[in-house]
Order: structure tokens, then C-alpha cells, then sequence
């Protein structure tokens, strides 16, 4: 209770919580109170993904605990708003470690539009908590830190943040084993060793962009060859702390991918008849908060940003 780091984070956590809604109310977004349990889950992530989905039963039913509330997102969009935005608890089931939790807090938005306006929007959104953060707590972060130059180039950058594709990047990663996973035969993404390369190759922010459609989530957008999916991962600190995409127009591109992914359609029924009935071009991100401020702190834990720890396998109080 006594324990300044924590105390800090306390701080960092409300400021940054006031400069979303600051940052929001300014682009006419509307917050969404939305249920933390769904009964069609994102999880996996892609063919082969470890993300595992929380099942619990709820009144004498089966269901589960949301691992992101985009789905949710994209119907309140139906509501007549232009964008639409969160932040709230998300669920995983996979083992915790140093990039990975089991309960963290998710910064979400969906917009109206495509893959270039959510990465405009995302550079800008960072930009502005970090900000923020720098007003309210610079002082206090450089002298635990010795620079806060980090927070200040991410400042500068103002959302022109250098991009890499995913083809661009294997030239660059080169055939260096370490740098790739395989979650399955004949699937390749770039390994959080890849990720650290690429973000020393590009002064310690980078957007990875255009990952192979079979190892991103089903409802992620593609482009015309089918090869590649509309989406981008912004890898600084840890990684990846936001990932975004533009989603499927409507039905039959997303029932298509549901076939890909090997999903099955009707746990998702109402979100094929919501793209039939009411199609619409969006696209939106999710940012792991724990993430963000283990980079603000230049930290490489992110169970030690937990103020009230849930982790898998541990007795949890209060």
C-alpha cells in the first residue's frame, strides 16, 4: 500500500483514463458501456494462435468472459455514430508471463472507415496519452527513469510513425530463425525476437503492417489477393501494444473467413446477419494498457503494472 511504484502507476492510470475521454470527446466519439460477457469470442487470434477463451457459465448458462469488445463495437457503429470507444477489462486463458496476462485493461475503438483512418487515428491517440502523461508526471518520471525521452519522441512523432509491411520485414529479419514463429506447418508470423529487431531498426516505434491473413483473426479485412490482411500491429516497448485492422463489409466475406479460420459460423449468427442486414465499412484497435505503461516506465514485466493482481493459477485478494 506504502510502495511509491505503485502509487505512481495508480497516478499514471487515472491520467491516462482522463486524457482518453479528453481525447475522444474531441473527435466526437461516443463511450460504450457494453457487458463484459459475450457468447461469440475473438479467440483465437488466428490459425494456430494460443489465445484461449474464458468459459464460465452465467445463470445456468454457458458463456464467456469478452476478449475484446470489438463485436460489441461494431454494432453500437449501427447506432448512427461515427466511432465509438471503451476502456475495460479484457479476458484471456493462456499461461502469464512477462508480455501476457491474464485480466488486463483494453483501450478500444471502432470508427467509421478503413485501415488508413484507424492508423491515423491510433498515432494521434498515443501521441496525445503520452502527452498528457508527460504534463502531468515528467517530473517525476524522469527522475526514476533518468530520460524521458522516449515519451518525448512519441510526442514529436505526433502520430508520423514509420511503417514496415510484413514482406518488407522478412527482407530485413532475413532467415534468422529466432525471428519467426510457426504456430502450424506453412504459417509463419514474426516473433517477438523479430519484433524487438524491428523496433531497433526503427528508433523503437514502428507499425508492422499487412500480416498474413491465416494468422490474424477471422473478422480482419483482406486485400484483393486473399494473401494478406488489412491490419497493423504498433510495436514499441514490449511489442505489440495496439493492434488494429479494417473488418469484413458484409456476409459473404465474412463467412468466407470464418471457413478459412476454421470457425465455426453459428456461434456468430448474429454478427453474419448484422453484416448482411447492415453492412458497413469499419475499422478499430485495441491497446493493452499494462502494455503502454510498462513502456512509459521502461519496464519489462507487465504483472508488476497490476494495482489488483488476476493471474492464472494464483489465489487473488481482495
Amino acid at each position: 500500500m506504502n510502495n511509491p511504484w505503485y502509487r505512481l502507476i495508480c497516478e499514471l492510470v487515472g491520467d491516462f483514463c482522463y486524457a482518453t475521454y479528453r481525447f475522444y470527446q474531441q473527435q466526437q466519439f461516443v463511450p460504450a458501456l457494453l457487458p463484459i460477457t459475450s457468447n461469440s469470442i475473438s479467440s483465437p487470434m488466428g490459425l494456430g494462435s494460443d489465445s484461449l477463451p474464458v468459459k464460465i457459465e452465467l445463470f445456468g448458462k454457458h458463456t464467456y468472459l469478452v476478449d475484446s469488445m470489438q463485436f460489441q463495437l461494431e454494432y453500437m457503429l449501427r447506432h448512427g455514430q461515427h466511432g465509438v470507444f471503451y476502456i475495460m477489462p479484457t479476458f484471456r486463458g493462456e499461461d502469464p508471463d512477462h508480455r501476457h496476462l491474464n485480466q488486463f485493461f483494453h483501450s478500444e475503438a471502432e470508427l467509421v472507415g478503413g485501415l488508413e483512418d484507424v492508423i491515423e487515428l491510433v498515432g494521434r491517440y498515443v501521441a496525445w496519452c503520452t502527452r498528457s502523461l508527460l504534463q502531468s508526471h515528467g517530473k517525476v518520471l524522469e527522475a526514476q527513469l533518468g530520460s524521458v525521452a522516449h515519451l518525448e519522441r512519441m510526442v514529436a512523432l505526433n502520430g508520423d510513425i514509420p511503417r514496415v509491411t510484413f514482406k518488407e520485414a522478412r527482407k530485413l529479419l532475413g532467415d534468422e530463425p529466432i525471428n519467426y514463429s510457426r504456430p502450424l506447418p506453412g504459417i509463419c508470423t514474426i516473433s517477438p525476437a523479430g519484433e524487438k529487431r524491428l523496433m531497433e531498426l526503427f528508433g523503437g516505434i514502428v507499425w508492422l503492417t499487412h500480416l498474413p491473413s491465416q494468422v490474424v483473426p477471422f473478422y480482419q479485412a483482406v486485400m484483393a489477393d486473399g494473401e494478406y490482411a488489412l491490419c497493423a500491429d504498433l510495436l514499441f516497448g514490449l511489442g505489440e501494444v495496439v493492434g488494429c485492422g479494417e473488418r469484413h463489409l458484409g456476409y459473404a466475406e465474412t463467412m468466407a473467413a470464418l471457413r478459412t479460420h476454421q470457425v465455426d459460423p453459428n456461434d456468430y449468427d448474429w454478427y453474419l446477419r448484422m453484416k448482411r442486414e447492415y453492412p458497413l465499412r469499419t475499422a478499430g484497435f485495441g491497446l493493452g494498457l499494462e502494455r503502454y505503461l510498462a513502456w512509459v516506465l521502461r519496464h519489462d514485466d507487465v504483472r508488476d503494472i497490476h494495482l489488483i493482481t488476476r493471474l492464472k493459477g494464483y489465489d487473488s485478494i481482495p
